[in-house]
């Protein structure tokens, strides 16, 4: 089975349907101990240090995997992947482009999918099968968040993780769903988390992932998380085909339309607050405005670079918004 890198999420049943094992470069970059190198190879390449990090670790990535065939999301996603793109074509890679359309209509959503099939040659009963085949992963995908926020067992990395991973399904669906079904029986077993204050983070997946066991230190816990859900594809069973299905998906398109989403979603977790994670030199930081004038509960705004960790800034931020949201809902001290 060949390889194929993606650079964010992608119609992964194409992909799938191709005869392909699909690797999210951004997965294999930031889980990986060498993700310091990996930007360090970028810069040491000529990428400028100004840029963003996640551009440059896929980078490394690529070429730390011996990856020799990549797609990239051209539009509705970073505004920085058509140069990375030309940068690897010249180093051999061979490359291929999908692009989510501004024009955010079934019409123009099915026309950039059925692109995507034609120059795979893969038929739409081929792919539509391989989404039926994903369809028990996704479901579970489900289960998963509903024991963070309903039954308030499962941790939100955990959360995370196994949302995030929906992107390739780390390599092997089959591998995946055995995984999350012994994950999911585990936390099961659990007895409830009781952190007062219930947390919403919405943004790119962030650099620094022990921000969630930092908040819950502080008698707080997230139990959203905005992009790794919408990479689970949570509405993909009520979806009719993959061109609704992809229609559907919040993240590439505009704002309004993420934001009707993570209003529905504050509302049925009951949130408190939320944390607006955006990355250093990345054009999505500027919706901040908007964010933080259209929702109606606070929002901190916290910001990512090269680090994987915390810095003592940011963790004394976060003590201080998780004070006022339990000064708010009168938590005791």
């Amino acid at each position: 089975m060949k390889n194929i890198g993606i650079t964010t999420t992608v119609p992964v049943e194409v992909l799938l349907a191709a005869g392909y094992r699909v690797i999210d470069l951004n997965n294999v970059f930031i889980s990986s101990e060498a993700c310091a190198q990996d930007i360090e190879r970028a810069e040491r390449d000529g990428f400028p240090k100004s840029s963003c990090a996640w551009i440059k670790g896929i980078y490394g990535a690529c070429l730390r995997c011996g990856i020799d065939e990549l797609v990239g999301v051209l539009e509705g996603d970073c505004s920085n992947t058509r140069a990375l793109m030309e940068v690897l074509r010249g180093m051999g890679i061979k490359t291929y482009d999908f692009s989510y359309p501004s024009e955010h209509t079934p019409e123009s959503v099915t026309a950039e999918i059925n692109k995507f099939m034609d120059r795979f040659g893969v038929a739409l009963s081929q792919a539509e099968a391989v989404r039926e085949d994903l369809a028990e992963l996704r479901q579970y995908a489900r289960v998963m968040d509903k024991l963070t926020y309903i039954d308030n067992k499962a941790t939100g990395l955990e959360n995370h993780l196994y949302q995030v991973s929906l992107s390739d399904f780390n390599g092997d669906a089959v591998q995946c769903l055995e995984e999350l079904k012994k994950k999911i029986s585990e936390i099961g077993k659990r007895t409830p988390h009781t952190q007062a204050l219930r947390l919403g983070y919405i943004g790119v997946p962030p650099m620094t992932g022990d921000l969630y066991r930092y908040v819950e230190d502080y008698d707080a816990r997230i139990v959203y998380n905005e992009v790794q859900r919408e990479f689970a594809f949570p509405r993909s069973m009520e979806a009719e085909s993959i061109y609704r299905q992809y229609y559907d998906y919040t993240y590439p398109y505009n704002l309004d339309f993420r934001l009707s989403e993570i209003k529905k979603q504050i509302k049925l977790r009951e949130l408190d607050g939320l944390i607006h994670y955006t990355q250093a030199f990345c054009h999505r930081a500027i919706e901040d405005i908007i964010i933080k004038r259209e929702l109606e509960i606070p929002v901190l705004t916290i910001e990512g670079d090269k680090s994987n960790r915390l810095d003592p800034r940011t963790k004394l931020r976060l003590e201080a918004f998780l004070d006022m949201l339990s000064d708010l809902k009168g938590v005791p001290a």
